[in-house]
């Protein structure tokens, strides 16, 4: 005989049976994933916002994420490629895109050049950390090594750059975006991407200066002492004196008492550079490193009474 239950159904069988509480218990549970996981998908699909006001979003995108002001680290790396320092010979590196927007540029005449910097899926990102005072630098010089410029981009909410910009001569120009990613994490990566920039006309390169020690400009005198190695880290010190041969006033510029630039001759690799803390007491010093043989064009920027001067050098290699 078959024994009935209260409500008119059937026993379960011995191992099978499943109280009903625990039966709904379930089913929320599987719903409250269920939700979880459709929640995900479409937060994939359309990130939500966060505070500050920029975003690292596909064009058209309206959420966002607060820009970064950590501080520098390169990591041992100038773009996550070569452990020398090499950067700029790639216009991408690490899943990271220097992807220009307008450069429609004539010899001569003021223009403006826009870019925006995108991640592997192709979004526009906006969080960087500021690094000597600018979240964003960037190198322009002719492919001869000639023409140097110093630039900071302003960016606007959507993760474009723009900058306003003046090529004098014809020719092929290399420009470098020098820049320092806030990650997801919290964390920081250190990249120098690099773009040629077409200025149509003829184009006549110069030859490359002998390599010196010194450099005259605006009335300073600007020399430089030590001893580079290949594959080693040396620091190159760099003294500015004044028409009177007293030692020059240095100001800070954009946090230092100087920045130095180095670009390798026919690749145009971009080297990073450190200066090292403290007073230029003796002279302003940087800790360098040359990837291999050969010569280097050397950009130093200083600033004395309020105003910006660049003294260049030749530094060959062997």
């Amino acid at each position: 005989m078959t024994e009935q239950l209260p409500d008119g159904g059937e026993p379960q069988q011995p191992g099978a049976l499943v109280d009903r509480g625990t039966l709904r218990l379930a089913s929320v549970v599987g719903g409250l994933v269920l939700a979880v996981l459709l929640g995900f998908g479409l937060g994939r699909l359309n990130p939500p916002p966060a505070a500050g006001g920029y975003a690292s979003t596909p064009a058209g995108a309206d959420h966002t994420h607060a820009p970064g002001t950590g501080e520098h680290d390169h990591g041992g790396t100038a773009d996550g490629g070569d452990p020398t320092g090499v950067g700029g010979l790639a216009v991408s590196s690490g899943g990271w895109t220097l992807t220009p927007l307008a450069a429609a540029l004539a010899a001569g005449r003021a223009g403006e050049f826009r870019f925006q910097i995108r991640d592997a899926e192709g979004w526009p990102v906006t969080r960087f950390a500021v690094v000597h005072d600018k979240p964003m630098h960037m190198i322009v010089v002719r492919r001869d090594l000639t023409g140097y410029q110093h630039l900071h981009p302003t960016m606007a909410p959507d993760g474009t750059w723009s900058v306003p910009l003046t090529l004098p001569q014809p020719g092929v120009w290399r420009a470098y975006a020098d820049f320092t990613l806030v990650t997801d994490d919290g964390g920081q990566s250190a990249r120098t991407l690099g773009t040629d920039l077409a200025v149509p006309g003829e184009y006549a390169p110069r030859p490359l200066p002998a390599a010196a020690r010194a450099a005259t400009v605006d009335g300073f005198a600007v020399s430089w002492s030590g001893e580079p190695g290949i594959g080693v880290t040396r620091p190159l010190r760099f003294e500015v004196r004044a028409a009177d041969g007293t030692a020059a006033p240095l100001e800070r510029y954009l946090g230092a008492y100087g920045h130095l630039v180095a670009l390798r001759e026919g690749d145009l690799g971009y080297l990073h550079v450190h200066p090292e803390a403290g007073p230029p007491t003796a002279g302003v010093s940087f800790q360098v490193t040359v990837p291999g043989p050969g010569r280097y064009r050397l950009y130093l920027d200083f600033q004395v009474a309020g105003v910006v001067r660049t003294a260049e050098f030749t530094l060959a290699v062997s």
